[in-house]
């Protein structure tokens, strides 16, 4: 059976199999936490009676050690119901879970304490008497300071004054404390406004710090990771000022041993460079003669198995064959050297 190639198919339809796949592949891909053999974990839920600032996506941890993260968190009746997912690690009956504090910034997370001696249904929720919750310090500090903005000190002031007034004629202990309480009042209002001020900047304070968060991790991450390379390159720094030192004191030693022999040959060598540099020029006449000499000598020996040359005043003047211009010597070809 023949296959009908792609490019001879309808291309609408190609197209919608091929965005089909990759929806698929981007569906997957998302959830890959809960695809089996790669994702998988037991999810569980948990009665607590208010969110502490817990938030999907946060850590779960059992004796410190990541093992899952939140998966949800929501409204169920006069409860907040947590459900969370955990891998490879095991929940007991008498469990008991807790939002812990993770940073200063106010970030949480999701502490197990596995304990009970059979596992915990995943289909049966940990009740509210198993789980705590944390005391919030920003969220403290944030309704203190709408508190102290809705209170109306003068009133306060006043009503202090009344009570110092009622008990004035009480014994001497009611009396103090009456008037403390009234000294107590008026400092209050006069720094009324200093007290807004302080407590409406703590509150922006924390508001900013919890905005940024992230960028605080980031930056302590970074840190952590500068001072991890500084402190390979100090211990890589170590090592090479460390093995320099004991270079240089082998060839202190080195040069100790030896001085006895290398000296003479140094005295020497200096002694054939003195008469090198004191024979400069001959050496340069013998050099550039030699130049020459080496040439003719290629020139004679250069034809073969034999060589070839000149010879001049061999035969005697009488027998000079008839032609030869009067006068004509034999003189050996002159020699021509340079640098």
């Amino acid at each position: 059976m023949r296959i009908k190639p792609v490019r001879e198919r309808n291309p609408v339809a190609v197209a919608v199999v091929g965005l089909l796949v990759l929806a698929l592949v981007g569906l997957g891909a998302y959830r890959v936490d809960s695809l089996p053999f790669i994702g998988g974990g037991t999810t569980y839920s948990a009665d607590f009676t208010e969110s502490a600032g817990l938030s999907e996506g946060d850590e779960v941890r059992v004796a410190g050690v990541k093992v899952g993260e939140v998966t949800g968190v929501s409204l169920d009746g006069p409860k907040v119901k947590v459900s969370f997912k955990v891998k490879d690690v095991w929940i007991g009956n008498s469990s008991t879970v807790g939002i812990a504090i993770k940073t200063l910034l106010g970030e949480k997370y999701l502490a197990v304490d596995p304990l009970g001696n059979a596992p915990q249904d995943p289909d049966e929720r940990i009740r509210a008497s198993r789980t705590t919750s944390p005391y919030d310090v920003t969220q403290a500090f944030n309704g203190l300071g709408e508190t102290i903005g809705e209170i109306d000190t003068a009133q306060l002031a006043k009503s202090f004054e009344t009570i110092s007034a009622t008990f004035k004629d009480s014994p001497p202990d009611v009396k103090s404390a009456a008037e403390g309480l009234s000294a107590l009042s008026k400092t209050v209002s006069e720094r009324d406004a200093e007290l807004a001020t302080l407590l409406k900047g703590s509150k922006q304070l924390t508001k900013t710090l919890a905005g940024k968060k992230s960028s605080f991790e980031i930056l302590l991450k970074d840190g952590n990771l500068l001072l991890g390379e500084i402190q390979a390159r100090r211990d890589s720094i170590h090592l090479l000022l460390t093995g320099t030192r004991n270079l240089g004191t082998q060839l202190t030693g080195l040069v100790k041993d030896n001085n006895k022999q290398l000296k003479p040959t140094l005295d020497s060598l200096g002694r054939v460079t003195a008469v090198l540099v004191k024979n400069r020029k001959s050496l340069d006449k013998v050099l550039s003669l030699a130049g020459s000499y080496s040439r003719l000598v290629g020139n004679t020996l250069g034809s073969g198995r034999w060589f070839d040359n000149y010879v001049c005043g061999v035969v005697p003047k009488e027998y000079v064959p008839a032609g030869t211009p009067a006068g004509a010597e034999c003189k050996p070809p002159k020699q021509q050297g340079g640098r």
